[in-house]
């Protein structure tokens, strides 16, 4: 008679999941920012509901992915400000597609604009997905307890 073997569950390979979860934390942020920024925009300034709105919204989205899309146990202000670059660095990229799509055309149709301006945000995206995970929030990865391999007594037992 052998002793049933317990196999835990596959799952995807990390990287697939924090990516997974860092556009639904970062997505669902974006929504609720876009949101926001048309309350705000009615009672200020456009430029100026624009500027709060992606400071409080980069410092939520950094707390998400710090604890959900890379379960990672670095916390503080260093991290908002590397997380806040990496957002400067996305805005310069698409920034910049977009000065070259009008560089190139210079009547773009709304279809040409938008195509471009959503190819290059999907790209800063990445790359900003790629930033945070191996530059950013470095070390060791926090999992859950029952995730983790554990031993119980009935475990134990079948080993003898």
């Amino acid at each position: 008679m052998t002793a049933p073997t317990h196999r835990p569950p596959r799952t995807a390979h990390p990287l697939i999941g924090a990516f997974v979860r860092f556009v639904v934390c970062g997505g669902g942020v974006g929504l609720v920012s876009g949101g926001v920024l048309v309350l705000l925009s009615e009672r200020i300034p456009l430029v100026v509901a624009n500027a709060l709105v992606t400071v409080v919204s980069t410092v939520i989205a950094t707390e998400l992915h710090s604890r959900i899309s890379f379960r990672s146990d670095r916390r503080g202000w260093r991290i908002h400000l590397q997380s806040g670059m990496t957002v400067a660095v996305s805005y310069a990229f698409t920034t910049g597609a977009l000065l070259l799509l009008h560089a190139v055309e210079t009547s773009p149709s709304l279809m040409a604009e938008q195509t471009v301006y959503l190819s290059a945000s999907a790209v800063a995206g990445v790359g900003r997905f790629a930033l945070l995970r191996f530059a950013v929030f470095t070390g060791p990865v926090v999992v859950p307890a029952e995730a983790g391999a554990s031993f119980g007594k009935s475990s134990v037992a079948i080993a003898a």
